[in-house]
């Protein structure tokens, strides 16, 4: 058997896609590796929305490729392949294969042409008509926590972003196959699910196959009720895109305690100027209201978002309309990223007139905004009672265990490992920027 270790970087979507693959080697007599130095493949799985994705690819193959053993097959998958195609075997050298977002299910294929001897071997077709996408047990990046995608790609086009040209346009999944994928997971002990897309509430399906009987004023609310019928024990959903974000969503939410109290709505920047340079299609007069139904919830529904400074043209009045959204809004916790160009968008066509040591002191100032409000957001849960899935063992405390709660945070306590997998209460006594620390009830 040839050996394949797979390192993954970037969003759930990557991380879902590396499992398919896992599991399409591991069922074309592939073994999969943890141990990097003993392996016959390398499979590096890209993400380009990061500065420098490619200098940082660059030096990971130079790695790898100068170590002290014999040389690997060397392959580079996600959106930095899907974007770059050919090139890389010119620039980094030492690649031997190439694998687009949409080719995954391919990639043993591709593997076995390397081996035959073939060079500069690239796949970056469209996704098989019947491609399966179930993920074998033993390749699912945990046991009980499982991600399943309802939509790929994005039709939004906004100015920063490159996940339209590495990801292609908007592809619904049927929501038969959605349903059959989460009852087939609950029936195999896993407890939570993720509905994930870059934008899940864009979700269209070109049939109603499955939604018939489901309310709601959209086909992604009529897939939430559907999903909840399956009777999962968690639904969680990421990302959701403004445009689309309608209050039937959060009716939903209130009406099945299965789904999960926790939405993650970026905005991106509080200067109404600034979101139409970035071709967003929301105003933040119709943000704030969605803000306003979510905060007045009969649910406790926790709100996170992403947040762009420096962008093209953004002024220190936009800069601060920003900074007065993050106060109102009060978020739980916030992305927050310095803008930087990526080649292929129309911003990069942008003068970038925003200095770099002037978007450090914006990211810094609107860093410090945001964890004043996430510490007073955050200490709600002193005192109270959480429901946490145990995931892990934790290395902050000996004995310890990590978990989400349903509102998706991290929670740390001590505890047992006949714990792991299963739903227990938690009582909070401390609280962290970043997590919770409790003990079991």
């Amino acid at each position: 058997m040839k050996k394949v270790y797979l390192e993954t970087y970037g969003c759930q979507m990557n991380v879902s896609d590396s499992e398919r693959v896992a599991s399409n080697l591991a069922g074309n007599g592939y073994e999969m590796t943890e141990n990097e130095e003993n392996a016959d493949v390398i499979l590096i799985n890209t993400c380009s929305v990061r500065e420098k994705a490619e200098h940082k690819l660059y030096s990971r193959v130079g790695r790898i490729r100068h170590a002290d053993r014999p040389k690997p097959v060397i392959g580079v998958m996600g959106c930095v392949a899907q974007l770059e195609g050919n090139t890389l075997f010119k620039k980094i050298e030492g690649v031997d294969l190439v694998l687009g977002t949409r080719a995954v299910g391919r990639a043993a294929k591709a593997l076995s042409s390397v081996f035959e001897g073939k060079t500069d071997v690239i796949d970056l077709g469209e996704r098989e008509e019947n491609y399966d996408w179930t993920v074998a047990d033993t390749h699912r990046h945990s046991p009980y926590v499982a991600f399943v995608p309802i939509i790929e790609g994005c039709n939004k086009f906004c100015t920063y972003c490159i996940v339209p040209f590495s990801r292609g346009r908007e592809r619904s999944l049927t929501a038969a196959e959605i349903v059959r994928q989460v009852l087939e997971l609950r029936r195999n002990g896993v407890r939570e699910v993720h509905l994930i897309g870059q934008n899940v509430n864009s979700y269209r399906p070109e049939s109603n196959v499955g939604l018939e009987g489901f309310e709601g004023k959209s086909a992604f609310s009529k897939l939430l009720r559907a999903v909840a019928a399956t009777g999962i024990e968690r639904i969680k959903f990421t990302t959701s895109f403004p445009r689309d974000f309608h209050e039937d969503i959060v009716d939903a939410i209130e009406e099945h305690p299965n789904l999960c109290n926790w939405v993650h709505l970026p905005v991106q920047s509080g200067s109404n100027r600034v979101l139409k340079h970035m071709k967003r299609g929301h105003t933040i007069d119709r943000y704030l209201k969605q803000i306003d139904r979510l905060r007045a919830s009969s649910r406790d529904i926790a709100i996170t978002t992403d947040i762009i400074v420096g962008f093209p043209g953004e002024t220190e009045q936009d800069f601060q309309e920003s900074v007065d959204l993050v106060k109102y809004c009060g978020y739980d916790s916030a992305y927050i990223f310095r803008y930087s160009p990526r080649p292929g968008t129309p911003a990069f066509e942008m003068e970038d007139d925003v200095t770099d040591a002037e978007k450090t002191l914006r990211f810094l100032e609107l860093e410090k905004e945001q964890k004043a409000s996430q510490n007073r957001r955050l200490t709600r849960y002193l005192g109270a009672e959480v429901s946490v899935l145990v995931e892990n063992r934790s290395t902050r405390t000996e004995n310890g265990l990590t978990g989400h709660s349903t509102c998706h945070k991290i929670v740390n306590f001590v505890g047992s490992d006949d714990l792991l997998g299963q739903v227990v209460n938690v009582k909070i006594n401390e609280i962290k920027t970043n997590s919770l620390f409790g003990e079991l009830v």
